[in-house]
């Protein structure tokens, strides 16, 4: 054999050693040849919970129970109650607001109230001087003097025309004049009527000091708060200027926005229970009031629902949802929504199965607000968990050590 020949066999044989030292070390370590390290636990045995977690099973001993506050109930029928939300807001009860406005031009000399504060009826907001009040206080007091003179004329005339003094047609101009005179002051008492003024207030002006003839006091109609102030000190108002409106906050209006495909189902007295938020209270009421026209911008007309607010908590502006019962039906399988969870993008609740709690993918039917119908996936009599199942779906996965 030549040089050559040989150092080929050489590379043959040490290329054929590598090759089978590579395949008895990928064959020793499919097969686990080694024992594990010491101190170490063999993967299968660690994170028991990991894999039942990964089963839709979760372990829980009593006291785990207790202190989670997991508890269970048995499947079975229900009555469920059918239910349209609708959206909707706080409003101010319009029957129960008002304008506040002077009757008389006038400059602002006093301004008493300010934006929020709560006023009783006869309450006195603002002080204007007026020079308008100032003519018609004029006006009336002339006209009553006026009368006066000219009942005191007409008596004198009445005796002479009787004692056959004077002529009958004196007796009959004084009689005209009387009447003119009383048609006068009665003008006068009318227009300080229409500002505001009572009979008590009118009778007893003679009587009051000079000044009362210019000053005109702005007084609230009604108990209520004050929502707008446009008034300010020595600005001159005109008889339209809103100085302040007013509302009576004791009660406000809830207007539930009904879409035309829950219009036939909303009914005028029907009951609606209106919240504010997930978390705040609930109170029920009646619908009063079913607009007869539909919005044309998104076609839903509003049903009011008119709220007592003693407390202030229902205020106007905020968002509400309100249930309206429509129907009452028994359905086999009814569980409360807080036992269903979404998991893997499915509807899930817990199974109590002897010590363990499994999860079971379920199909829902109709539901409210508090409660589902189960179509498929749990049977009447089966045990399942009514509180806690999202303690239990946090559990999910868990490994032992982090219990």
């Amino acid at each position: 054999m030549t040089r050559n020949q040989i150092g080929s066999i050489a590379m043959l044989v040490i290329v054929a050693g590598i090759i089978v030292a590579a395949i008895i070390f990928r064959e020793r370590i499919a097969g686990g040849g080694s024992a594990a390290p010491s101190g170490r636990e063999p993967a299968a045995a660690q994170g028991t919970n990991a894999a039942a977690g990964a089963g839709g099973v979760v372990h829980f001993s009593d006291q785990q129970i207790k202190q989670f506050g997991v508890e269970t109930g048995v499947a079975g029928p229900g009555r469920l109650r059918l239910e349209v939300v609708l959206p909707g807001e706080v409003a101010l009860n319009a029957d129960r607001v008002a304008h506040v406005v002077p009757r008389v031009s006038g400059v602002v000399c006093e301004v008493r109230k300010n934006l929020g504060d709560t006023v009783q009826r006869g309450e006195i907001m603002a002080v204007l001087e007026s020079r308008e009040l100032a003519d018609s206080t004029a006006a009336f007091l002339a006209a009553r003097e006026r009368l006066n003179l000219t009942r005191s004329n007409f008596a004198r005339e009445e005796q002479l025309w009787q004692k056959k003094i004077s002529p009958e047609q004196d007796y009959i101009q004084a009689k005209n004049a009387l009447a003119e005179c009383g048609i006068e002051l009665r003008n006068a008492e009318q227009k300080l009527r229409a500002l505001g003024f009572s009979d008590d207030y009118i009778t007893k002006l003679p009587d009051r000091p000079e000044k009362a003839a210019i000053v005109y006091e702005m007084a609230a109609p009604f108990d209520a708060t004050i929502i707008e102030k446009h008034i300010s000190l020595g600005e001159v108002l005109k008889e339209e200027s809103a100085a302040f409106v007013i509302a009576d906050l004791s009660s406000v209006w809830v207007n539930l926005d009904v879409h035309q495909k829950d219009l036939l189902l909303i009914q005028l007295g029907q009951t609606a229970a209106v919240g504010i938020g997930s978390s705040g209270p609930t109170v029920e009421g009646r619908i009063s009031f079913l607009e007869p026209m539909a919005e044309e911008t998104n076609r839903t007309i509003h049903a009011r629902v008119v709220m007592p607010n003693t407390g202030g908590k229902w205020r106007p502006g905020l968002f509400v949802t309100g249930r309206i019962a429509v129907n009452d039906v028994k359905v086999p399988i009814l569980v409360p929504n807080d036992a269903l969870v979404m998991v893997g993008g499915r509807i899930c609740l817990f199974l109590k199965v002897g010590d363990k709690f499994k999860l079971q993918p379920v199909t829902p039917g109709r539901t409210n607000g508090t409660s589902t119908e189960i179509l498929h996936g749990l049977d009447a009599g089966q045990i399942y968990v009514v509180k806690g199942a999202f303690t239990l779906k946090s559990e999910l996965g868990k490994p032992e050590e982090e219990k």
